[in-house]
């Protein structure tokens, strides 16, 4: 059992990302009767990674359903629980599972507030474990965040810590929109931190600034988040002062909060591990060019996975961006 720390405000407990998940589906459930969770194995199993671990045990099996092995199915049926005033929580194993619900989610999930002109909203959370590191199978390591923030009606968040984790989640079920909350699979049993015990929110909609520098602008999000803090400690060495901005949201974008600090660096360097062509830097690249294209002093660098399907074993570590990567960019555009 972890040790709980009591302070005046709230108490907090030590958790890695996957037990704020946890600690997050907790409150909900306790807090909101109409809050329901859906997902494969997610019940007596506890899930493939343990994020609802003992809730089913907690709140019954007619709120934590254990479904059949259908995505498109899931999805399909937490649209109509939303539209008739359930909230619920859809666990996609991997986000590379994802592909069979697109359909529902590109034609459903997304359009009826616009298709019922704002008399059904769509209060459900999608929650899909993604991204490389851990050695898992074939399909089981995409990274395919752009094909859902280029999916106008559902909002896109991606935690990077655990705290973020427990608030994005909170936040995301209360939003009346459906909200894709994107898990990074390395950080899920990676860093402890004290996360409070209560219930709160992260604002959906607002990046947040790591570092403070004057010379380049650093913008990730997830996993590489950490990346990108060791790639700025490195150049600090060498005089070179990073802002390090986390997006947290990936839509909609926090767009003043990059401009504001690209404005004042007049250098950027964009990191994500999904693949080049199509990826959300290109985004990122555009909102650049577009609120603060005459503060530039050098050219824009992306760091990014490979256009290739992410390679399954040891071969993980040369698709992933690597701090020297990051290095070699943030040097590039300092010596431009």
């Amino acid at each position: 059992m972890e040790a709980t720390k009591a302070t005046k405000a709230q108490q907090t407990r030590s958790m890695t990302m996957v037990q704020a998940v946890n600690d997050a589906l907790r409150v909900a459930l306790e807090q909101d009767e109409t809050v329901l969770l859906l997902g494969e194995d997610i019940g007596r199993n506890g899930g493939v990674f343990r994020a609802t671990d003992g809730l089913q045990a907690q709140f019954g099996e007619e709120r934590v359903i254990d479904t059949p092995l259908s995505e498109a199915g899931i999805v399909g049926t937490a649209v109509g629980l939303a539209v008739s005033g359930s909230k619920p929580i859809v666990e996609i194993q991997f986000m590379g599972f994802v592909y069979p619900a697109y359909e529902q989610i590109m034609t459903h999930v997304s359009r009826i507030r616009m298709r019922s002109l704002s008399h059904y909203t769509v209060p459900m959370v999608i929650r899909a474990p993604y991204g490389a590191g851990i050695r898992a199978p074939e399909i089981h390591s995409d990274s395919m965040e752009a094909l859902f923030t280029h999916m106008p009606g559902i909002k896109v968040v991606c935690p990077s810590t655990p705290t973020e984790a427990k608030g994005l989640l909170l936040a995301a079920l209360r939003d009346p929109d459906p909200v894709l909350m994107m898990e990074p699979l390395r950080l899920y049993r990676g860093e402890k931190e004290d996360v409070a015990l209560n219930h709160y929110e992260t604002d959906i909609g607002k990046a947040t600034k790591l570092s403070e520098g004057k010379d380049v602008t650093l913008l990730a999000w997830g996993a590489m988040v950490a990346v990108v803090k060791k790639a700025a400690a490195a150049v600090a060495e060498e005089g070179i002062a990073c802002d390090v901005i986390d997006l947290r949201t990936l839509f909609p974008l926090d767009k003043d909060t990059i401009a504001e600090s690209v404005q004042k660096t007049g250098r950027a360097v964009v990191v994500h591990e999904a693949h080049a062509t199509g990826g959300l830097g290109n985004d990122l690249v555009s909102v650049i060019n577009d609120t603060s294209f005459l503060s530039m002093r050098s050219p824009i660098e992306r760091v990014t996975g490979f256009d290739v399907p992410v390679p399954i074993g040891s071969l993980e570590d040369h698709y992933i961006p690597s701090v020297s990567r990051v290095v070699e960019a943030i040097h590039k555009t300092v010596q431009f």
